[in-house]
């Protein structure tokens, strides 16, 4: 625990550097889908992730009894060599200004831990914001000026209530950048950087108070792969980004060297790790000449670690099933079923079956859709699976390499009128809306045994009584099976039909099928009917009226 009133602990360093580390690679994938400026390129949580990587990793060759400037001063030039991406860059400023403020805690004797908390938060958002060439507010720039003030209306406070007013304010700030940013607004999500930025200050209460802040989901775009061109165009005006350190460059020369880039493209940042023992300056830009761009900084001195990337291309490499092998199939229909007649009959309809007989986990549906191996895959959950539960399902399956479609059926007699119009050599788009019209023109019942008394649309039910549904009304209460199922035909029948198709469950009698069957021939002459033996518990029977 580090206190106020005395030094801080160097080993508080290194534990709070590893849970920022632990959280953003946690937190990769939903920052990732943050990511809409300065180019949508969903690359922001790894480029904060790996940047916070190689800083940790220079503590491996650090004494164990380094003190707290070596430490400080070690994770930030490290901060600054590792960083990746516009958002890397300014992460590293913030150990910058840590290990700034620890060089002066040493030389005002002042080492205590509000003191090096609001110091390092203040120096750090300077300093952020002036390795920016186009400052804009709506990002971590902003996240890091408030949390810069709070932690100086609370210093005189315990650093478990700093800290916490710290993380609750970048919080606040966090949702407000929706509407600080255009680019955010129309995307409707809040800032990426600012996003990491507040998983490190939650890390920072983790390790202050040992209690971990809870956060909801942010929202990520909606935006997907597939309005990516085939050239290096991004949605940003500028095809490449270029990254290096330069050694060796005199500090009054950065000013021209940002100057220059400017001319080339945006999103200029340019930092110095701020060390003792060397000039060395990360930099960073946007630009559509990346030659240009690295003969630059040739002209100041040495360069090295030099990173050249196409936005589009990237993307395109990260996309979900980028690295997938061609699928061998064109199309698959998937079908959640309950029913050993059921999986039959399903399956002899050309269907790949996932039984849900009791309940079938998200997981268990998207392995299916992927053991498929097809191309385009029209799933149909017949009521089994929450809409919520099948989003999931299809953000997690689609990718670069496959198309998944819902249809929204939601009986098991539905899917059967939709399975009897696939045509697997049609287009994609037209065999789906095919068969979603057929499920949607099939009305359906079913028939059910109260297990409560309960007030319906046909009365009151008793326990044991059979109930007859359509849709998900009750409409008949009946004492036995064979009067509640000729009842339902009839009310179903009543508008009109030119076929019946029943699936029996295990519990329905054989009195209710033989009803069926003579209840149609004698009464509704002219309509065909076809009764499977489906096998389900969940209903006594399930019936589709074309």
């Amino acid at each position: 625990m580090a206190y106020s009133g005395t030094a801080v602990n160097p080993q508080f360093i290194r534990d709070w550097a590893q849970a920022c580390a632990d959280g953003l690679a946690a937190s990769r994938a939903e920052i990732n889908d943050l990511n809409v400026f300065p180019i949508p390129d969903s690359d922001t949580g790894s480029n904060m992730a790996n940047t916070m990587a190689g800083a940790v990793a220079a503590f491996d060759a650090l004494p164990v009894d380094a003190d707290l400037q070596a430490v400080t001063r070690t994770l930030a030039d490290a901060a600054v060599a590792s960083a990746r991406g516009n958002s890397g860059i300014i992460l590293a400023q913030l150990f910058v200004g840590l290990a700034d403020a620890a060089d002066l805690a040493v030389a005002e004797n002042d080492p205590g831990f509000n003191r090096l908390c609001t110091n390092g938060l203040r120096l750090a958002a300077l300093s952020a914001r002036r390795a920016v060439s186009e400052p804009r507010e709506g990002t971590v720039l902003t996240l890091l000026a408030v949390a810069a003030q709070t932690a100086s209306a609370h210093v005189v406070e315990s650093p478990a209530d700093l800290v916490r007013a710290v993380a609750e304010a970048s919080a606040e700030a966090l949702d407000l950048t929706t509407e600080q940013l255009p680019e955010l607004a129309q995307a409707g999500v809040v800032d990426a950087g600012a996003r990491g930025f507040l998983v490190m200050a939650d890390a920072l209460v983790s390790v202050v108070t040992g209690v971990a802040n809870k956060r909801r989901a942010y929202r990520g775009s909606m935006s997907g792969p597939g309005g990516l061109q085939s050239d290096c165009s991004a949605d940003g005006d500028t095809d490449f980004e270029v990254m290096y350190l330069l050694d060796g460059a005199d500090g009054a020369q950065i000013a021209g060297l940002r100057h220059r880039l400017g001319e080339l493209g945006d999103s200029v940042v340019i930092v110095g790790d701020s060390s003792a023992g060397s000039e060395q300056f990360s930099v960073h830009v946007h630009t559509d000449t990346p030659g240009a761009a690295v003969e630059a900084g040739l002209a100041l001195g040495a360069l090295r670690d030099i990173r050249i990337s196409c936005f589009v291309l990237d993307a395109l490499k990260a996309a979900p099933g980028a690295n997938e092998p061609p699928p061998r199939f064109r199309r698959a229909v998937v079908a959640l079923v309950t029913g050993d007649g059921a999986e039959e009959l399903f399956t002899a309809a050309g269907a790949s079956v996932v039984r849900a007989d009791h309940g079938v986990h998200p997981s268990t549906l998207g392995a299916a859709i992927r053991a498929t191996d097809s191309g385009h895959v029209v799933v149909m959950g017949n009521g089994m699976m929450s809409s919520q539960d099948l989003v999931a399902v299809g953000a997690q399956t689609r990718s670069t390499q496959r198309s998944v479609v819902f249809l929204p059926t939601l009986s098991m007699v539905q899917c059967l009128s939709a399975l009897a119009v696939h045509d697997p050599g049609a287009e994609p788009d037209v065999d789906a809306f095919a068969m979603a019209e057929a499920a949607a023109a099939t009305r359906w019942g079913s028939l059910v045994r109260s297990m409560s008394k309960i007030m319906t649309l046909a009365g009151t039910s008793e326990i044991g009584d059979t109930l007859g549904l359509i849709g998900s009304d009750v409409l008949v209460i009946a004492k036995e099976q064979a009067q509640a199922a000729t009842a339902l035909l009839d009310l179903m029948l009543s508008t009109g039909g030119e076929m019946v198709t029943v699936l029996a469950g295990r519990d329905l009698t054989v009195q209710a099928r033989e009803a069926i069957e003579s209840h149609i021939h004698a009464h509704h002459q002219g309509i065909e009917l076809e009764l499977h033996e489906a096998g389900q518990t969940s209903h006594l029977l399930q019936v589709g009226v074309e």
